[in-house]
């Protein structure tokens, strides 16, 4: 480890130290640049504000970056590179926020003012993901700048994560190509490095369903007056989007066995029509998104599904419309890199929490009439988890034959280069006894709080850092990441076994669907719901 750097007089460990100590003299301006992003909570697609300042402080880091990369305007790529010859390195930020999850740094349900109770607000939080990505290339890039290390450093900006959608986006159309290795982490309540078990595959399609000619339902000789009020009306879109809600209910038994770990959900999208009685609704959408283990599953859910949509389109008469949001692959392991970043995060230890942090996670218990606890955060917030420990409590209600559970798309990093998944520091507030549960905002809360988020998100930062300065530094442990890589990704790119990218290169990212988003109106700034003077607005109960 403390070997000369090749084409440096530097020893590795003293490029490790520059980086560690570069993050430390900027965690005021990081912290502070994360709780920005956590204000702006900005929902998938939308991510405006929050894009732009990530650009802004990345080129004044001397970074060039492209906005709007792969057709996504909140999207971005960042490169800072120097020398010749050394390897490309790569992280990525989310920022994406939460419909419905709307929160103010308060140990008390808190909408934020002024905006309608169910705007978005952070959950993971991914302005702590994505500002701890920042945080650890910066530190790689100002140790190798002062050090003289050859190297590319990457740092993608990711929008709609919540979506999986830009990552397979960015994939399909070559922005991952060349890369030697990803670094990349989430928030989560154990410090560990996820080992042989990673996430599956997450696909989402919006099915529409539209009535174009609604007055050929039904013959106009046949009715008696002239008059569209005497005439049976078309079913129309509405029905058709009925009729595949209850129609996917009813077969999803057929989807897949009850075996293993998948899941289907939906959402409608609004339309912003309102109609007269006998016309018929003209477009509906719904927004279908799966989860499984592997892609042979995925492909038979979405059998089921264009089944259904055909069949209900054809019941109503409407045409059924497919638009793809996103389809991701499944996660590669990579051992090599598994032990190289959990050798750094023993380095840097577990997080460590203040007083503040703790009193505030007391003030939560006392407004959900709990006993306040002298260490309300989860158990195992404070150490750290073996890899091999972690991998059995993932493993232990998954049958032999499952290598991968739930989906998140940090997994299209896996099939063009080595990649690692750190977990750090984002505390939870502890259960009184098995059972229970906190409210969301319990958690959101938290998410916005400095002293509760920082000490996981410089954890994060300073590991991922040293696994950058490592790679870029010592040859022979990127070479072992790469030739692991090789044999468990099918001979990665252009391999035999590759699995490339499933959306196609001229993918159209969904930008222009119906995501909700903050507006501004004559009545000031509001969510996509009109704000109304309190409350939800949703009237009287029945």
């Amino acid at each position: 480890m403390n070997d000369a750097v090749p084409g440096s007089s530097a020893p590795n460990a003293e490029v490790r130290r520059a980086a560690l100590d570069w993050i430390a003299a900027n965690e005021r301006r990081l912290s502070a640049f994360n709780a920005r992003i956590w204000e702006h909570a900005e929902p998938a697609w939308r991510e405006y504000r929050s894009a732009r300042d990530y650009v802004e402080l990345l080129r004044a880091e001397g970074f060039s970056v492209e906005e709007g990369s792969g057709g996504m305007p909140t999207a971005f790529v960042s490169t800072w590179s120097q020398g010749a010859g050394g390897p490309v390195l790569a992280g990525f930020s989310e920022y994406d926020a939460v419909p419905g999850n709307s929160q103010q740094v308060a140990p008390r349900r808190a909408p934020r003012e002024g905006l309608h109770p169910y705007a978005a607000g952070h959950t993971d939080p991914h302005s702590m993901l994505g500002t701890a990505s920042l945080a650890a290339v910066l530190g790689a890039r100002a140790a190798m700048e002062a050090h003289g290390v050859a190297g590319t450093l990457k740092l993608f900006g990711e929008p709609a994560e919540k979506v999986c959608g830009s990552k397979p986006v960015h994939a399909a159309k070559g922005y991952y190509d060349g890369l030697d290795a990803a670094v990349v982490w989430h928030p989560w309540p154990y410090n560990t490095v996820t080992d042989e078990t990673h996430f599956g595959a997450y696909w989402s399609a919006v099915v529409t369903f539209e009535a174009e000619a609604p007055e050929r339902w039904i013959d106009p000789a046949l009715v008696p007056i002239e008059g569209a009020h005497a005439a049976a009306r078309c079913p129309g879109a509405l029905d058709a989007l009925c009729l595949m809600y209850t129609t996917t209910k009813y077969t999803k038994e057929a989807m897949f066995p009850h075996a293993g770990s998948w899941t289907l959900n939906e959402f409608v999208l609004g339309d912003a029509a309102a109609t007269s009685d006998n016309l018929p609704p003209r477009f509906a959408q719904i927004q279908y998104s799966w989860r499984s283990p592997s892609l042979g599953i995925q492909e038979q859910i979405w059998r089921v599904l264009a089944n259904n949509a055909r069949h209900a389109a054809g019941s109503t008469g409407c045409r059924a419309f497919v638009r793809w949001v996103t389809k991701t692959r499944v996660g590669v392991p990579n051992k090599a890199m598994t032990d190289l970043a959990w050798k750094n995060l023993q380095e840097v230890g577990p997080p460590v929490f203040p007083e503040e942090a703790l009193e505030f996670g007391r003030a939560i218990q006392r407004e959900l009439g709990l006993e306040p606890m002298a260490d309300p955060f989860n158990a195992d917030i404070g150490r750290l988890m073996p890899p091999e420990e972690f991998e059995a409590k993932m493993r232990a209600g998954l049958p032999p034959w499952q290598r991968h559970l739930s989906a998140d798309d940090y997994v299209e990093f896996c099939w063009h280069a080595p990649t690692v998944r750190l977990l750090a520091g984002r505390p939870r507030p502890r259960p009184p006894g098995p059972g229970y549960a906190y409210p969301n905002w319990a958690y959101n809360a938290l998410g916005g709080l400095p002293a509760a988020v920082d000490p996981g998100l410089f954890v994060a930062a300073k590991t991922m850092a040293l696994t950058l300065v490592d790679l870029a530094t010592r040859p022979e442990a990127l070479a072992a990441a790469q030739a692991e890589f090789r044999g468990r990704a099918g001979g990665g790119p252009g391999g035999a076994g590759w699995v490339g990218p499933l959306l196609p290169a001229d993918f159209e990212p969904p930008v222009d669907l119906r995501w909700p988003e903050y507006v501004t109106t004559e009545r000031g700034r509001e969510w996509c719901f009109p704000t109304p003077r309190e409350g939800t607005g949703a009237g009287e109960a029945l």
